[in-house]
């Protein structure tokens, strides 16, 4: 299962990136509006201090996060000279869906659960919803809502977005309300295999569910359009147990350091 992971996370950032090898790493360079790390090349090779100082001078030079991400069952050492060079990893759950287990959850009353189209009016504020939301991390309640959606609407004309929706690279699903999308995530289907990625809810709505049910649709979504494996990495214990509800198990530990 790692070995299809590993050949996932290789394939799926080059839909909007380019590569450039540095020593033990691949660095992709994001060409749209999404940035992006570097990981270690799949064929292996000898990880030390130096290789991560090359990169990182490179990400410098191109004005891009000094970023890495890796698993660490499949390169162990990595962790500790990523922590060594002064970088902070999040280790978060890396987690696959076991199909026997997948339970869908309805949705609460008054809110409706749809995958967006890429004309979709609604792309915009799905959009301000993930920027709001990952603005104030975590599952906890909090005051930042509808207001704060709408003054994070985004300012280009998001056809990098609605290309993606179009050639079925992204998914996006939302939880909508009377004001609009309160809740939303995606997948990116690569052959058949797809991450859940994105899922976030507005904070003053939290804890009602709501990730929880667009997380289902996504997963309705790719097992119908043919996907065999369907993973994510949790953003801590606490969402991890959530995921687990909804037949998520965990395999490994994605790391995350920037």
């Amino acid at each position: 299962m790692l070995d299809r992971l590993e050949a996932y996370y290789d394939a799926a950032p080059r839909s909007a990136a380019r590569t450039e090898e540095h020593g033990p790493f691949t660095l992709f360079v994001g060409e749209g509006p999404w940035p992006y790390y570097a990981r270690p090349r799949l064929e292996g090779a000898e990880l030390d201090l130096d290789a991560i100082a090359v990169v990182r001078a490179r990400q410098r030079e191109l004005g891009v996060p000094e970023a890495f991400e890796w698993v660490h069952e499949t390169t162990p050492a990595l962790l500790a000279l990523v922590r060594e060079a002064g970088l902070d990893v999040l280790e978060a759950p890396l987690m696959v869906l076991d199909r026997a287990a997948f339970r869908a959850p309805e949705a609460p009353p008054s809110i409706v659960v749809r995958i967006l189209g890429a004309d979709d009016d609604a792309l915009a504020a799905a959009s301000a919803v993930a920027t709001v939301a990952f603005g104030a991390a975590g599952t906890a309640a909090g005051p930042q809502g509808i207001r704060e959606r709408d003054a994070a609407l985004p300012r280009d004309d998001l056809s990098f977005r609605r290309d993606r929706l179009r050639r079925r690279l992204t998914v996006t699903a939302v939880a909508e309300n009377a004001t609009g999308p309160v809740a939303v995530g995606s997948h990116n289907p690569v052959g058949d295999v797809t991450e859940v990625v994105g899922v976030a809810t507005l904070p003053a709505v939290r804890r009602q569910g709501l990730g929880g049910a667009v997380t289902g649709a996504l997963v309705a979504d790719a097992l119908v359009g043919g996907a065999d494996v369907v993973f994510l990495s949790a953003g801590g214990e606490d969402i991890a147990r959530v995921y687990h509800r909804l037949g998520f198990r965990r395999v490994g530990t994605a790391c995350i350091a920037g």
